[in-house]
């Protein structure tokens, strides 16, 4: 189901939904080829175990949302786009956002250069939107653009058709950016949250992370926990633990999932804006039916679709998703 509930059991990473990263997309900007649109979702507004609505507070204030991008190759980042939230009283929040490169952008921290400061974050069904130079900023509650027949997936792949998210909300952070700030025009990308750690020290846990839609929650099995904390440089060691998972739900002969397994990692997302986007292979537009694609690897074949799709309340515009459900 994409990368919701990507923690143990369906559930949410370190128990927090606010730290749940579930969707990445990236695609050129409509009608400006020199601009590129990342949207980044967090936080579902369901809960699938236990059943139930999740917190109202958008984001986490102790927490850090991350953007990674690797520009060479290597599965490490260049440069990072890193979203702090502050509360504002009354139960609202505003947000921070700082670009870093270089080292820095291989580690953890949450300095760097600030681009946009003090944006205040969408609760209701206006979205609040912030510009900095050629930068476009949008942060808060919005109708959650994935779909999946869920109930169909917990119960054996028997699929009815019957959307889950088409009433759910999410929490976007969503940017608009000039492609001369990737430093290259083949760039990979993923997404990371990050909490602060258990006693004093002002250091940093990875809760969640991810870029492809569905590999953890169907794939990851019992390494789920260190493959959540990993990185894609390191994703090699998990490429057993994918191949398993592949053998047993599709029945794929051991050196086939060997070999699949290894094209689904290092978990990056491939982006390069001066082509269309189209997952997998380019980035991913919001009406990509990435869970059929992932249908046919995990099924290798058997299974190719779940009778759902794309949700129709899109926008044209920025930022691209519509208003929430509830507000």
């Amino acid at each position: 189901m994409s990368h919701h509930y990507s923690g143990p059991n369906f559930g949410f990473p370190r128990g927090d939904a606010r730290l749940d990263f579930t969707d990445l997309y990236a695609f050129p900007k409509p009608g400006d080829a020199a601009k590129s649109i990342l949207i980044m979702d967090f936080h579902p507004s369901a809960s699938a175990n236990p059943p139930g609505p999740t917190t109202a507070e958008p984001f986490a204030p102790e927490a850090l949302y991350e953007l990674k991008i690797d520009t060479n190759g290597d599965a490490v980042a260049d440069i990072a786009y890193r979203v702090r939230f502050s509360s504002a009283g009354g139960g609202a929040q505003t947000a921070t956002l700082r670009r870093v490169e270089g080292a820095q952008a291989a580690g953890t921290g949450d300095g760097g250069q600030a681009i946009v400061e003090g944006a205040p974050v969408s609760t209701g069904r206006v979205a609040r939107v912030t510009e900095a130079g050629d930068y476009r900023f949008f942060a808060g509650w919005r109708s959650d653009p994935f779909f999946f027949d869920v109930q169909g997936a917990l119960n054996n792949l028997q699929f009815t058709g019957q959307d889950f998210f088409a009433d759910k909300d999410i929490c976007s952070i969503v940017l608009e950016v000039p492609n001369s700030a990737f430093g290259s025009k083949k760039i990979g990308l993923w997404v990371r949250t990050l909490a602060p750690a258990d006693g004093a020290g002002g250091r940093w846990v990875q809760a969640d992370r991810g870029a492809r839609p569905s590999q953890t929650p169907f794939l990851a099995g019992e390494e789920n926990d260190a493959y959540l904390a990993g990185e894609p440089a390191d994703d090699a060691r998990f490429v057993p633990v994918f191949a398993h998972a592949l053998e047993h739900a599709g029945g794929y002969a051991p050196e086939e999932a060997t070999r699949v397994a290894r094209t689904l990692l290092p978990d990056l997302m491939p982006y390069d804006p001066t082509r269309p986007a189209s997952f997998p292979d380019n980035g991913r537009i919001l009406t990509d039916d990435v869970s059929d694609a992932f249908l046919r690897i995990l099924t290798n074949g058997k299974v190719t679709k779940d009778n759902v799709g794309p949700h129709r309340d899109l926008l044209a515009e920025f930022p691209y998703l519509g208003p929430p459900h509830k507000t």
